[in-house]
């Protein structure tokens, strides 16, 4: 998993999760896809247009689709925008100088030297995060280096390679064993045979493990993962360099076949994919990308089981339930807690507000799915689901409610179960937080206020599109009148100084004389 934000406060990120756009940016998916978009070091960039709430909106331009911050890839072109041979051939060399070092098959050819070894001779370097072999230990003398790399230990390379810590890129943070197990054994329980791993790198390390030292166990596995450092790690089919955001496989066509045998195996059968974006991510790049895996799955499905759907898990902070199910309407939110080893917040056993906000969301049906009772979960007769110890079924919703793993309280004016901590606002006919602004942007439309579409569907986009350019218009003259005014007191200025200091020599050669 990849870039959660620190300290997420759940009762105010809750509000404002559906309203992504309120930050100001949005993707624009391009109706033609013979349109291509330009290449970053991450594969495809994305196309994004900045809006305001109803006032101004930008042109629209490419930006890097994995780096939310420009310090991490600094790409940046507008859409319209034309670009010399020699800017095309000089980002050409940028993207490929910033590729891995060596391709997927050197990675194969030296993991399988690297086995081969004597334990005495295994070695890791910490800083540089690389396997050694013996020619290559003089160019690492001075790094920190650990030796005995047992076979044990290159099973689990999460625990040999360092988090990448960058939380706006690509920081990991990767699950507990606690909760690793348990989707282990969930998926065994109910008879999945090949787990696609979607930035899972230990769930994947953990079925691995299961199936070699267990014969019983016929659970394979593929991990598409962004980080690269994987690739000396596993095989060409068992690991493949992926974006997630962008749908990109780093190696290219053979990359992409590894992943299309792997889904299409026994028509389709036995196959779920389990993933883990990154929480700073937008969801509907996300979507849009899961869309075509599952597109790829249906190509291998027969004409009778055309009506079928890809078993997929999500897990994701239980927040964007209402962006996730938007995109796909037949999932549904387990109660299920998801924790992680080298995360300060999100462990488990926490209580109140503290809990872990992360969940599974599933199109597995909820009743087929049996959460650990030792770890307080109960089964509601009238749900027919796995709930949480404190998440009461509500007579007047018909159903256990809550989503944080607190008890919820009805409210009769909303007609619906909402947090403990929210009261109802007269103001806003709505609950909230005590202290909300009743003035804050809403959901819905920036440009209407209507909260049954989006700004990019608004009927009234036109008549905003050309108000938006007549401000712009108006701002570009304002701005050039300031330049040109500018230059010319600039310019009198320096006509003034060089008339003064002349006046000045001549007074001074009058003296000497």
């Amino acid at each position: 998993m990849a870039s959660p934000r620190d300290g997420l406060e759940a009762e105010e990120t809750e509000e404002s999760a559906s309203r992504r756009g309120s930050s100001g940016v949005e993707v624009v998916f391009p109706s033609d896809p013979a349109v291509s978009a330009p290449l970053c070091p991450h594969g495809p960039t994305l196309l994004f247009v900045k809006v305001s709430q109803g006032k101004e909106e930008t042109r629209r331009f490419y930006a890097c689709s994995a780096c939310r911050d420009r310090k991490d890839c600094n790409f940046f072109q507008w859409e319209d925008e034309k670009l010399s041979e020699a800017r095309l051939a000089a980002r050409e060399t940028h993207n490929r100088r910033c590729q891995p070092p060596l391709s997927r098959r050197q990675c194969v050819e030296r993991y399988l030297k690297f086995i081969e070894l004597p334990l005495s001779q295994r070695k890791f370097c910490q800083r540089c995060q690389q396997l050694l072999l013996p020619d290559e230990w003089g160019r690492h003398r001075e790094h920190q280096v650990m030796g005995d790399i047992s076979i044990t230990q290159l099973r689990r390379p999460s625990q040999l390679l360092y988090p990448l810590e960058n939380k706006k890129a690509n920081a990991q943070y990767l699950f507990a064993d606690r909760s690793c197990q348990f989707l282990v054994d969930l998926l065994s329980t109910l008879g999945f045979r090949r787990v696609l791993c979607v930035g899972t790198p230990r769930l994947h390390e953990l079925i691995m493990l299961t199936a070699s030292g267990d014969k019983k166990s016929n659970i394979k596995s593929l991990l598409l993962d962004i980080d690269f450092r994987y690739s000396q790690f596993y095989m060409e089919d068992s690991f493949c360099h992926y974006n997630m955001f962008n749908h990109h496989f780093f190696d290219g066509k053979a990359a992409l076949e590894v992943c299309r045998a792997f889904l299409q195996e026994d028509e389709g059968e036995g196959v779920i994919m389990v993933t883990d974006p990154p929480f700073g991510g937008l969801v509907e790049p996300l979507a849009v990308t899961f869309k075509k895996l599952i597109a790829m799955w249906k190509e291998g499905q027969s004409q009778d089981n055309s009506h079928k759907e890809l078993p997929i898990f999500w897990i994701f902070p239980y927040f964007f339930e209402s962006r996730i199910c938007q995109f796909f309407p037949s999932f549904c939110m387990l109660d299920y807690q998801v924790d992680y080893d080298n995360h300060a917040l999100y462990k488990h056993g926490k209580t109140g507000r503290k809990q872990s906000p992360v969940r599974i969301f599933t199109n597995v049906p909820r009743n087929k799915i049996i959460l650990p009772t030792e770890e307080g979960y109960r089964f509601c007769p009238l749900c027919q689901r796995y709930v949480s110890l404190e998440n009461q079924h509500c007579e007047h919703c018909n159903s256990c409610t809550s989503k944080d793993g607190r008890k919820w309280n009805h409210c009769f004016l909303c007609k619906k179960c909402v947090k403990p901590s929210w009261i109802h606002c007269s103001i806003c006919s709505r609950c909230a937080l005590p202290g909300h602004s009743c003035e804050g942007p809403k959901d819905g439309c920036f440009i209407c206020g209507e909260l049954d579409h989006k700004r990019s569907t608004c009927p009234n986009i036109a008549t905003s599109k050309r108000a938006n350019r007549a401000v712009r218009k108006q701002k570009q003259r304002k701005s050039n009148k300031m330049k040109m005014e500018t230059t010319k007191g600039q310019s009198m200025n320096h006509t003034s100084v060089t008339r003064k200091k002349k006046r000045r020599e001549r007074a001074h050669q009058y003296l000497c004389s």
